[in-house]
């Protein structure tokens, strides 16, 4: 029997990770979508680039400073090019364990080079992928999940509200402070530009591929088939995406006069995030207002970072660390005593304020961590390398062209430049 539950674990594991790896789909249609065609070709290709050279660093280094022995304060330091195999009587596979985790550790790195969008030198994206996934994530991941300091203090995150979400959003913040806005994107009065993206349809084709990828992220961190718990956890998941759709909805319908079509995705997407943290220990109904909040949360978060001249062109910062903070401090309103197998109870659940004080500083050291050293990184880069941002006829040029020679939508962009030579 132990043999068979082995297996199943295993294979259902394995089918999670696929589904989290798939996400990457759906975030190149994503930013892909949110930006201006002159850089589609672009975002697909350093999305991709940037996932495998992800995978590279996990397997030498990542895994080995997140789930490693001998610990120090940080990161583990065994496990090093990890080569397959590990304990007896586990009841995952270790390879397929690996394997999911390496899809995590590529999600975080995508989510924070959103902040370099229709920006960057192409040899930013390669630096800042291998730093990023030797000294930021696996150390917040080692915190959190490898049993570092936060696990002792019985943090709650169950797929990664803060591990991924909060520490992606912390970098690409970093990424937008250092590089500046887009050209064009503000005035000199303040007043700012809708440097809109060529493709809706795009966009909300990524936002479905995430949703569905969701289930392996949420459901698939379960790890296990045992009484079949990734389908309360897959429940919750799916409330809370359509609770902050619908919230995102009426409250951009109520503020703006018309439903606006970027909050409603972005408003899926927050609550997806928000019940990451939470989605195996809250109760039905709490899932559906984490959703609420987030989808209303990430609408005047998006435009809370615009007054202040913050180029978000994928609304990372809203969508995946806004909404991470909220649902990180969720657990700690609505934890339940049965589901809270991780940490204690949340207030309304007889707790007291003791885990709310726990997510709190969690989400305080995480963040602060991934951003701090997220903008040491790039500053030291831009210093050394003589600017990490393209120039301002690049930039004008599209990133297809300035930095791989050729456009995503070939025929479309000779067609605009003869144009706009006549």
């Amino acid at each position: 029997m132990e043999d068979v539950m082995y297996l199943m674990n295993s294979l259902w594991t394995m089918v999670a990770a696929i589904l989290v790896i798939f996400m990457i789909g759906g975030f190149i249609l994503l930013e892909a979508g949110s930006t201006r065609m002159k850089n589609a070709g672009h975002v697909a290709g350093k999305t991709i680039f940037t996932f495998g050279l992800a995978s590279l660093v996990f397997w030498a280094i990542g895994y080995g400073f997140i789930f490693g022995g001998n610990a120090n304060f940080f990161v583990g330091m065994t496990d090093f090019f990890y080569a397959g195999g590990g304990e007896d009587g586990a009841s995952v596979s270790p390879t397929v364990f690996f394997v999911f985790q390496l899809a995590f550790a590529g999600i975080a790195i995508t989510i924070a080079l959103g902040g370099f969008a229709e920006r960057a030198k192409l040899s930013a994206y390669v630096i800042f992928t291998i730093l990023f996934g030797i000294i930021v994530y696996p150390v917040i991941a080692h915190w959190v999940w490898g049993g570092g300091w936060l696990a002792e203090h019985g943090k709650q995150d169950f797929a990664g509200s803060t591990v991924v979400h909060l520490t992606g959003a912390a970098a690409a913040l970093a990424a937008t402070m250092i590089l500046k806005p887009r050209i064009g994107k503000f005035n000199k009065d303040g007043s700012s530009n809708n440097l809109a993206g060529h493709n809706q349809v795009y966009t909300a084709l990524g936002v479905l591929i995430l949703w569905v990828g969701w289930f392996g992220f949420n459901a698939g961190s379960t790890v296990s088939v045992d009484a079949a718990f990734f389908g309360y956890v897959a429940l919750n998941t799916a409330l809370a995406a359509g609770a902050g759709a619908v919230a995102a909805t009426f409250i951009s319908w109520v503020a703006l006069g018309k439903s606006d079509i970027p909050t409603i995705l972005n408003g899926a997407l927050a609550g997806l995030v928000a019940i990451t943290a939470s989605c195996a220990f809250v109760e039905v109904w709490a899932s559906v207002v984490i959703g609420l909040i987030a989808g209303v949360l990430v609408f005047y978060s998006a435009r809370f970072f615009e007054k202040r001249k913050i180029d978000d062109p994928i609304y990372a910062l809203s969508v995946h660390g806004t909404a991470g903070i909220w649902g990180t401090l969720s657990t700690g309103f609505f934890a339940t005593t049965e589901l809270a197998t991780t940490g204690k109870p949340g207030l309304f659940y007889g707790g007291g304020v003791d885990q709310l004080l726990v997510q709190l500083m969690g989400v305080a050291a995480c963040g602060a961590f991934a951003f701090a050293v997220s903008y040491a990184i790039l500053f030291i880069m831009k210093k050394v390398m003589g600017g990490i941002r393209v120039t301002e006829e690049e930039e004008i040029m599209g990133l297809d062209m300035s930095e791989h020679g050729n456009y995503g939508y070939p025929e479309q962009m000779v067609l605009e430049e003869a144009k706009g030579t006549n």
